[in-house]
């Protein structure tokens, strides 16, 4: 760096102003800024909506875990401190504890409720990672890339939802049966639900929607106007998780 440009920085360090709006001046990005959020109507925008009154209804069903698990090479560890989860059940208190439900149906809240990766419109999990591993696509799509990922756990910390997972071991040795279709990961790599990517991209639904025979799962592109998951979220009252953190998430709830 110049001595001129360094005077730039410290005069903007010290009048406390944010340098990364002007670290153009300085350097040239290693990587893309793909966390700042484009404008462009013409994109899709993904979103997930899971109907508590018919997810669940079935006592005991896992369908859309074990799809999630098995074309994601997702290991099974029984150690829960080492556990590996990109969508799992978790009790519905526990999942919406900041909201309150006074006349809710005493059996839907002591059901469990199925958890995920929120592909939040404003994630932290992406302004936290210093390598940028973990990024956002432009059509909302929170990603994860392995081979960037030093395994800080930056983004774990960040998350208010718990949806992330570190690989405290390798965890291949913990897969039945691996899928050549998906890569494997590494151990010390962080890893999370990237809303089935490689088969949206096939125009292929969700590995758990597709499994989950009684329709408790919707997804579906919000920026299409006559798309089934636009027409359930413009009818239908939705909550989310933690809506006052402002991380706007892109999984919804209906009762």
């Amino acid at each position: 760096m110049k001595r001129r440009d360094f005077l730039k920085l410290a005069i903007l360090t010290l009048s406390g102003i944010s340098i990364k709006p002007f670290a153009h001046l300085f350097t040239k990005p290693a990587f893309a800024d793909i966390s700042i959020q484009r404008t462009n109507k013409g994109l899709p925008r993904w979103a997930m909506v899971v109907n508590l009154s018919i997810c669940g209804k079935k006592d005991g069903c896992t369908d859309c875990i074990d799809a999630c698990n098995r074309i994601h090479n997702i290991p099974r560890i029984t150690n829960p401190k080492h556990a590996v989860k990109w969508i799992w059940n978790a009790p519905f208190d526990r999942v919406f504890r900041e909201q309150s439900f006074d006349n809710m149906n005493e059996g839907l809240r002591k059901k469990s409720v199925l958890v995920l990766c929120n592909h939040c419109e404003n994630p932290p999990c992406v302004s936290v990672c210093p390598t940028k591993a973990t990024w956002k696509r432009e059509d909302g799509i929170v990603m994860m890339d392995y081979h960037r990922c030093i395994g800080c756990r930056y983004c774990i910390a960040a998350c208010p939802y718990g949806a992330r997972s570190f690989n405290w071991k390798d965890p291949r040795p913990y897969i039945k049966e691996i899928d050549k279709g998906f890569p494997t990961r590494t151990q010390g790599v962080v890893e999370k639900c990237n809303f089935c990517e490689e088969r949206i991209a096939k125009n292929l639904l969700p590995a758990c929607v597709e499994a989950c025979r009684e329709g408790g799962l919707i997804f579906g592109d919000v920026n299409k106007e006559d798309s089934e998951v636009r027409k359930i979220l413009s009818t239908r009252l939705s909550i989310r998780r933690k809506p006052h953190l402002g991380t706007e998430p892109k999984v919804y709830y209906i009762l």
